[in-house]
């Protein structure tokens, strides 16, 4: 199942409506990391509001996403971490790898977050 990805202004949006298989992650992350430089896209979020699940390969691919996003001069933000998987990723230890990783709330959130760093990046220009 392809997860969709959309543009909304200067960001890409992808939405992971349910599990997918770890060929489905990678497809993602090419996806993303192709339309960053497509579109010349300032910020990535993922929203993975509707997994139950978050295992390594998952962990990994979206650290790896944000990663290279943040290479290529975007900054990546993970929204809707439910409770259950947030408290099963403590346990399993797999929080070190989201050190670097921008997470929000939800959606609204994100887009809030990404905003607020673009006028932030503005207004350092202007000031030169």
């Amino acid at each position: 199942m392809p997860v969709p990805i959309l543009k909304q202004g200067g960001c890409l949006i992808a939405t992971v409506q349910a599990t997918i298989s770890d060929s489905d992650w990678r497809e993602l992350q090419e996806g993303l990391l192709t339309r960053v430089g497509q579109f010349r896209s300032r910020g990535v979020i993922v929203d993975v509001t509707e997994l139950d699940v978050m295992d390594s390969f998952a962990t990994r691919t979206l650290c790896g996403i944000a990663d290279a996003a943040r290479l290529r001069g975007a900054t990546t933000v993970l929204v809707g971490i439910q409770p259950d998987v947030a408290y099963a990723m403590v346990q399993l230890g797999l929080t070190a790898r989201f050190q670097r990783v921008s997470t929000a709330l939800d959606l609204e959130e994100g887009l809030a977050y990404l905003n607020g760093r673009d006028r932030r990046a503005e207004e350092d220009d202007d000031r030169g």
